[in-house]
């Protein structure tokens, strides 16, 4: 699979690039006909760094954030950006410090805060970062969770979206479907690829693939 993969570069930023395999694969919640690789993005220092600055300039005049809140292995873009978000001197955060957490999935499936923790959230601005957002409902788990911890929603940020809002929430991302127009998602019920008799070629998630 890896030779198909064909990469996607930020038109501002070289250093900021998605990796697509063409081909048939299964999320939890829908069928996609791209699998979209960030593990570049997600683990290297450049990459990571250069795609933190890229949304930060989204945030830079935006509202107060005190916590960000990091899913699907988003940790390392999640501190660049709080580093950057802190340095805008007069700006956004005015040189506060920022949080930058993951929750914990319980055995039951269920996002946790651990008792130390929990100060990061309860009262605070808190603003969501993933990697990929594909159909939105992934969407709906991390903001019950936020509420039950009585967090306050500043924004959801992405490095890819496939969508611009999800149920009247503004999601910013750096890498939009303009910028994989071939891009599609599909419920499994109505996938054209299983229609057509295409195999599936991978179960993806947040950590990558499982080839099938």
């Amino acid at each position: 699979m890896e030779n198909r993969q064909i990469d996607i570069i930020f038109k501002n930023n070289k250093n900021v690039k998605l990796g697509l395999i063409p081909g048939h694969f299964a999320t939890n919640h829908s069928h996609v006909n791209y699998f979209v690789d960030m593990t570049t993005t997600k683990t290297q220092y450049r990459a990571a760094r250069e795609t933190a600055r890229e949304l930060a300039k989204v945030y830079a005049h935006s509202k107060h954030i005190d916590t960000i809140l990091c899913f699907e292995g988003t940790e390392m873009v999640g501190a660049f950006l709080a580093r950057d978000l802190c340095q805008h001197g007069g700006g956004m955060n005015g040189g506060n410090d920022i949080a930058v957490i993951t929750p914990e999935t319980n055995m039951n499936n269920q996002m946790i805060f651990r008792d130390n923790l929990q100060k990061n959230i309860y009262n605070k601005e808190i603003l969501l970062l993933m990697s990929s957002i594909s159909t939105g409902k992934s969407i709906n788990r991390c903001v019950e969770c936020l509420q039950y911890y009585s967090g306050k929603l500043a924004g959801v940020a992405a490095i890819f979206s496939a969508i611009s809002e999800y149920n009247g929430i503004k999601i910013d991302c750096v890498f939009t479907r303009e910028d994989l127009p071939e891009y599609k998602t599909m419920l499994p019920a109505e996938c054209e690829l299983c229609a057509s008799g295409v195999k599936v070629d991978a179960i993806v998630n947040s950590f990558g693939y499982s080839k099938i």
